[in-house]
């Protein structure tokens, strides 16, 4: 990686380019959530086919995202993001001009395809800008963005709808995208490349395993439990699959999964630790609103204004924690977020159905207050314990351990309500905390013998 320090000017522009790509490839991941009803009806197409417009987007995301951080060390974080930045505008144009269900579903495809090189450099060209002794703060900037455009979503698709219709969703990533794409070509750096080989056997293996995976979760809890075997034969083949991969990537001189990195165990348990939040924070997330609205017995207002805190609050404690990083052993604070994360989902658990607004809303907001003090400090260790070089792929498997999260998080609340349906989202609650404490004890585990340690600054 290029050490010279960018001037100041000329970094806050490359920030500026980095956050609004990572803020619109995360939007479009959910926005069109908001607007699927109205999209069926008018490209006439059933539910079934147009949740699909969702479904493309976020698949291609997740397939990407191992390649691209592979081929970014190869020709260069600088060139992914530009390139992944003007696919992304192609693609928004195709959704835009779209006519019928198919070609909104492939345009979406393609958008998918830009906006994975968009979250996947995000993380690197974070590191590559910022000076090492405030790199703490630069990924705090990245989190606080992810936090604003998951939480901003709803708001911005109702807002949209209201002024205008659907098609601007993607309409206004055109003017935006190519305004990113010129600040990014004058201001962002060049990175030293790696010379190996691209591993295109581990790319089939891995795009066969994460798309069956994803799917396959996707599809438990749909239909009778014990009738549905699909989701059980796809979760085979992804885990058959996998295997495969796992064991030509042993055997591969240039793999695909950062298998090097994978030995230095700040790493690994950081890796681990991101995919055990983000699962409890899904989980939560998926079980909140009909646990507010079955057993609290409130309304969809109410159940708005009432989940607002947790994401919210994020956006202020994520600058914090960066800012306490670059002083206190990142471990320490990321095992004091997961623990406050584990025993406020807990209290929600143990809380009375006749409790009033407040305790549940300060029980969110100390969810919030938790998580954000991990997110920071954690891609923090996993960002930098590797070589500088490598960062592409530490990047790559930051965005993969969030997906992983996700996506496991989600098919465990729907699977859950399957298996009880009087009180299954009640017991995800409990579940989130467990594995919440999971990942705090897997977080204690980075800790060294002394309890505070001044991180030395270079």
């Amino acid at each position: 990686m290029n050490d010279k320090e960018l001037p100041a000017n000329q970094r806050h522009w490359a920030v500026l380019a980095i956050l609004m790509g990572t803020f619109l490839s995360n939007l479009d991941a959910s926005i069109a959530n908001i607007a699927l009803p109205v999209i069926s009806r008018e490209l006439i197409t059933s539910a079934s086919d147009a949740i699909w417009v969702v479904n493309a987007y976020q698949l291609v995301l997740a397939i990407t995202i191992l390649p691209l951080a592979a081929i970014g060390e190869l020709i260069g974080y600088k060139k992914i993001f530009l390139a992944g930045m003007c696919i992304f505008i192609i693609g928004s144009l195709a959704c835009f001009e779209a006519d019928t269900i198919m070609q909104l579903v492939l345009a979406r495809i393609l958008q998918g395809l830009g906006g994975g090189g968009l979250a996947t450099m995000g993380p690197a060209l974070i590191r590559s800008v910022f000076p090492v002794k405030l790199t703490s703060r630069g990924i705090a900037l990245l989190g606080l963005t992810v936090a604003i455009s998951t939480s901003a979503g709803p708001s911005i698709a109702s807002l949209i709808l209201e002024l205008s219709n659907w098609r601007w969703f993607f309409g206004i990533n055109i003017p935006l995208g190519i305004i990113i794409s010129i600040i990014a070509y004058f201001n962002l750096p060049s990175n030293i490349t790696t010379k190996r080989d691209f591993d295109l056997r581990g790319m089939f293996y891995s795009g066969v395993a994460i798309s069956l995976f994803i799917i396959g979760l996707g599809n438990i809890g749909s239909g009778d439990p014990s009738l549905n075997f699909t989701p059980w034969i796809e979760l085979t083949i992804a885990l058959f699959t996998f295997f495969l991969l796992l064991n030509h990537e042993k055997k591969c001189v240039s793999p695909l999964i950062p298998i090097d990195l994978f030995k230095i165990r700040i790493f690994s348990l950081s890796v681990t630790t991101s995919i055990f939040a983000y699962c409890a924070q899904t989980l939560a997330y998926v079980s909140l609103p009909f646990l507010l609205g079955n057993q609290f017995h409130r309304s969809s207002a109410i159940i708005g204004i009432l989940m607002t805190p947790w994401p919210l609050i994020i956006v202020f404690i994520a600058p914090i924690a960066g800012r306490l990083n670059e002083k206190i052993d990142p471990g320490i604070l990321c095992s004091i977020g997961m623990g406050i994360l584990s025993l406020a989902l807990f209290s929600l658990y143990l809380m009375p159905f006749d409790s009033n607004n407040i305790s549940i809303g300060l029980c969110l907001t100390f969810c919030g207050i938790g998580f954000g003090f991990f997110q920071t400090p954690n891609n923090f260790l996993l960002l930098t314990s590797g070589p500088r070089e490598r960062g592409g792929s530490a990047s790559g498997m930051m965005s993969m351990s969030r997906l992983i999260g996700t996506t496991v998080g989600a098919a465990l609340a729907i699977f859950s309500i399957s298996i009880f349906p009087e009180n299954g989202f009640l017991y995800s609650i409990a579940f989130a905390s467990f594995v919440a404490s999971i990942g705090f004890f897997n977080s204690l585990i980075r800790l060294k013998s002394k309890l505070f340690q001044v991180i030395p600054v270079e």
